[in-house]
């Protein structure tokens, strides 16, 4: 696991599918904005939060969760940020170029995910009991 990265392995009764499912309707229910692919045997969501700075500064990032099978009642499930590096190196060239709103807004989103994640995460760990 890397700070930008997350994988548990959770224990449930629910399907796959159900719990892709579930959790994907819980995201749309906090304000994110959502696509997926959703199966009996793998799922990923796409989630993003919109705003007017958020489509603005970094359209293109997305929290992205990968739903695997682990076994019997055990789904493997893995986080990440979505076109990172490429955020990173557009917020420099937007603060060299723009100005210092980008670095306000930008940088701190950034580390913010780090916060997102491991609270998206407990959720989807108490969605799985």
């Amino acid at each position: 696991m890397g700070f930008f990265r997350k994988e548990i392995t959770l224990t449930t009764s629910k399907s796959l599918k159900e719990l892709a499912t579930e959790f994907e309707n819980f995201l749309v229910g906090q304000g994110w904005k959502t696509q997926s692919n959703i199966s009996d045997t793998g799922a990923i969501i796409q989630a993003r939060k919109g705003g007017i700075l958020r489509d603005i500064v970094a359209a293109d990032r997305a929290l992205t969760f990968t739903f695997q099978s682990a076994g019997d009642g055990m789904v493997k499930v893995n986080v990440g940020i979505g076109k990172l590096l490429q955020n990173i190196a557009v917020t420099a060239v937007e603060v060299l170029l723009l100005s210092d709103l980008f670095l306000f807004v930008d940088v701190p989103e950034m580390l913010f995910t780090e916060h997102v994640e491991k609270e998206l995460l407990n959720q989807l760990r108490a969605m799985a009991v």
